[in-house]
């Protein structure tokens, strides 16, 4: 008789569902097709293009809160942008590897590499060496890899300022900017930094506090595919 438990627990031979009390829906199609409808019953997307509406109804679904329309701000070409780059294969460059652990990978178009460099042991280096967070050296090494990618910055406003300084030094330019970093410090000067930049480079903001990896994996998944369910 074989054993019923493996190395991780028990086999999924040998589970048996709980004996369900609560009246609930449970297939995953249906949840989102109704989320997603519910959504856009209850919020005004009247301001946004369809595609720009997509994003938006996914990052409201990861908040919870259709209130956060009000604060999302599209640069007119970063739908465009952000698709186009990563249709051509452009990584994804991230702050935080909760972002990059996020990011489903059989949405992306064309195999697309997803890189955090938070944990390579040169960014505690240089952000000593350089005195800022490790978040913000992080993105210098990047490198040449920034030029024609895709950013999703959720987390740390000292990197989103730092990707911008790169930009104004002449440096490599990203094909679209996701800004969404959450906090109290910094959060909302950094965002209103990259949506008043004077680069033209194509962004996507949540003004204000809040932010974060959910918000911001939300609009990646969303960019990567135009198939909202997918």
């Amino acid at each position: 008789m074989p054993d019923a438990r493996t190395e991780d627990g028990p086999a999924t031979g040998a589970l048996r569902p709980p004996t369900r009390r609560y009246v609930y829906g449970s297939d995953p199609g249906s949840i989102y097709r109704d989320s997603f409808a519910t959504i856009r019953e209850e919020t005004d997307l009247s301001r946004f293009s369809e595609a720009e509406s997509v994003v938006a109804v996914r990052m409201v679904h990861a908040a919870g809160d259709t209130g956060l329309v009000s604060d999302v701000e599209f640069h007119p070409r970063l739908v465009e942008a952000a698709r186009g780059a990563l249709r051509a294969g452009a990584p994804v460059l991230t702050d935080a590897q909760m972002i990059a652990s996020g990011v489903t990978r059989r949405r992306l178009p064309a195999g697309n590499d997803v890189r955090c460099l938070l944990g390579d042991p040169r960014t505690t280096e240089l952000a000593r060496a350089w005195g800022t967070t490790r978040s913000a050296a992080a993105v210098s090494l990047w490198g040449d890899a920034l030029e024609g990618a895709v950013v999703a910055i959720g987390n740390a406003p000292t990197a989103l300022f730092h990707l911008l300084e790169i930009v104004a030094d002449g440096g490599p330019r990203p094909a679209a900017v996701l800004g969404i970093p959450v906090g109290f410090i910094g959060s909302a000067e950094s965002k209103e930094a990259l949506a008043a930049n004077p680069y033209d480079l194509p962004f996507l903001v949540v003004h204000g506090r809040r932010g974060g990896s959910a918000l911001c994996v939300a609009a990646v998944n969303a960019l990567a595919t135009e198939d909202e369910l997918a």
